[in-house]
C-alpha cells in the first residue's frame, strides 16, 4: 500500500512538473499561448525541429528562449537545490528547524554579493559576467562554511549541536556585516536589498549553467549516502556500531549540501522557507526514508518555488517583488499549520 502511495505521488508530481514548466513559461506580459511556447521550445530540440512549423515572430521566440525559459528553469533548479539541502541538513543535524541557511552559508554568500555590488557601484571591478556576482557570493558562502566547520570541530569530531551554535554565531556576525555594507553603500543600497530578498529577475542561461553541475553532482552524492543518513537518524553511536563512518559521511554530506546552497544563493539571492517547509511536507506524505524523501522533496520544492515566482512577478504587475518575500508570507503560516497538526512531533 505504501509503495502504491509513493508511486502515485511521484507520478503526480512529475506530471505536475511538466504542466508547471509549460504554464509558467507561457505566463508574462507578452501574449504567447502555451501551445506556441511548447512549439518554440520544441524547435530547439535536436531531431524535432523539422516537425515544427515556425510561424511565430522572432520577438516571441526571443522572449521565450532568452527571458522566460531560463527564468523558469532556474526557479525549478533553485527550488530543487534548496529542498535537497534542507532535507540533508535536517537529517544530518537531526533538527526539524535546520534549513539551508542554518550554518551561515547563505549569509556568507550574501556578504560576498554585497561586496561585489558595492565595488561595482564604485566602478572598481572589471570582471566577466559569468563570474561577477555569482562568483563573489559563492566564494563568500564557502568561506563561511570553512569558518563554521573550523569553529565546530572538537577533537576531530563535529557534534551537531556545536555546528548549529557555530552557524548561529557566524550568521549573526555576517548579518551585521551586511547591515554595515548597506549603510555605507549609498545609492547601491536598493540593489543589495533586492538581491538579499531573493529573486529571478536577472535570470539568464549563465546562471542555469552555473547551478546545474552543482545540483547534479551534489544530488548524486547525497542520494548515494541516503541509506547512511537513515541510519544516522538512529544516533551517531548506533550508526558507528552498525559500521557507518559517521564523521566521514557527515563531512561529505555537509560539504555537498553547502555547495548547492552557496551555488543557489549565488544565482538567486536568499530565498527562505523552501528548504525548511518542503522537507517536512515530503516527510508527512512519504515517511522518514531519505531514499524517497530526497527525490520527492526536490520535485515538490521545484514546483513550489516556480509558482511562488509567478506570484512574485504577477501580483503587482508589471512590476515585481522579490520572491523571498512571497516565500516568507506563504511559508511562515504553512509551517505553523504543520506544527499545529503534528503538535511538535516530527520524523526524527
Amino acid at each position: 500500500m505504501m509503495l502504491f502511495k509513493r508511486t502515485t505521488f511521484f507520478i503526480m508530481l512529475f506530471c505536475l512538473l511538466l504542466f508547471t514548466f509549460g504554464i509558467v513559461t507561457a505566463i508574462g506580459v507578452a501574449d504567447i499561448t502555451i501551445i506556441d511556447t511548447y512549439r518554440i521550445i520544441t524547435s530547439y530540440l535536436p531531431g524535432l525541429s523539422t516537425f515544427v512549423e515556425q510561424d511565430w515572430s522572432q520577438g516571441h521566440e526571443n522572449i521565450v528562449i532568452n527571458l522566460r525559459l531560463p527564468r523558469t528553469l532556474l526557479s525549478l533548479m533553485v527550488g530543487a537545490a534548496l529542498s535537497l539541502a534542507g532535507t540533508t541538513y535536517q537529517g544530518l543535524l537531526r533538527n526539524p528547524l535546520a534549513d539551508p541557511f542554518t550554518i551561515g552559508v547563505s549569509s556568507g554568500a550574501a556578504v560576498g554579493a554585497s561586496i561585489f555590488l558595492l565595488l561595482q557601484g564604485l566602478n572598481s571591478l572589471m570582471l566577466p559576467e559569468f563570474f561577477g556576482l555569482p562568483g563573489f557570493s559563492f566564494i563568500g558562502g564557502m568561506l563561511a562554511l570553512i569558518v563554521v566547520y573550523s569553529l565546530a570541530r572538537v577533537g576531530g569530531r563535529v557534534p551537531p549541536v556545536t555546528l548549529l551554535l557555530a552557524g548561529v554565531v557566524v550568521s549573526s556576525f555576517l548579518s551585521a556585516v551586511i547591515s554595515f555594507l548597506m549603510l555605507i553603500s549609498g545609492e547601491d543600497m536598493q540593489g543589495i536589498f533586492f538581491w538579499i530578498s531573493g529573486g529571478f529577475n536577472l535570470a539568464s542561461w549563465n546562471h542555469v549553467q552555473i547551478l546545474f553541475p552543482y545540483l547534479l553532482i551534489a544530488g548524486v552524492i547525497i542520494y548515494f549516502f541516503s541509506r547512511d543518513l537513515n541510519i544516522i537518524l538512529l544516533g551517531e553511536e548506533s550508526a558507528t556500531y552498525l559500521g557507518i563512518p559517521v564523521e566521514k559521511v557527515k563531512k561529505i554530506l555537509l560539504i555537498a549540501a553547502s555547495l548547492i546552497t552557496a551555488a543557489s544563493v549565488s544565482v538567486s539571492g536568499m530565498i527562505g522557507f523552501i528548504g525548511l517547509i518542503v522537507p517536512h511536507a515530503t516527510r508527512l506524505l512519504l515517511g522518514p526514508d531519505h531514499r524517497v524523501i530526497i527525490p520527492g522533496s526536490m520535485l515538490l520544492g521545484s514546483i513550489s518555488l516556480c509558482w511562488m515566482d509567478v506570484f512574485a512577478r504577477t501580483m503587482f504587475g508589471p512590476s515585481e517583488i522579490p520572491v523571498g518575500i512571497v516565500t516568507a508570507f506563504i511559508g511562515a503560516p504553512f509551517f505553523l499549520i504543520l506544527l499545529k497538526q503534528k503538535r511538535g512531533q516530527f520524523y526524527f
